[in-house]
């Protein structure tokens, strides 16, 4: 079992930046493929990026692409979402997640975590 904590979202201005965490327990996270999701308010939860263990090759959705970071710290059983230039279309609340094969698809996650709030004022 992986149990995985997300901290750093709030309230933010247009054009303004924010850095998430995630700190995982239980289990190391450098046999997983670590990820964040998104989910808006009436919207299906969508992928925002993801980086693999070992080669750390990153993926991320078209939206948030030149714009969001994703970066891991094995060591330190974190991975992190460095978010700049965000918009209010990025609100929503993020979601880390771990998966053996994780990809785009929320099917292929193994485990969630409780998600942090992230707001964006026009």
């Amino acid at each position: 079992q992986v149990q995985l904590v997300e901290s750093g979202g709030g309230l933010v201005q247009a054009g303004g930046s924010l850095r998430l965490s995630c700190v995982a327990s239980g289990r190391t996270v450098d046999t997983y493929v670590m990820g964040w999701f998104r989910q808006a308010p009436g919207l299906e939860r969508e992928f925002v990026a993801s980086v693999t263990r070992r080669n750390m090759i990153t993926y991320y959705a078209d939206s948030v692409k030149g714009r969001f970071t994703i970066s891991r710290d094995d060591a330190k059983n974190t991975v992190y979402l460095q978010m700049n230039s965000l918009k209010p279309e990025d609100t929503a609340i993020y979601l880390c997640a771990a998966g053996h094969i994780l990809t785009k698809y929320s099917s292929t996650v193994n485990y969630w975590g409780q998600g942090t709030q992230v707001t964006v004022s026009s």
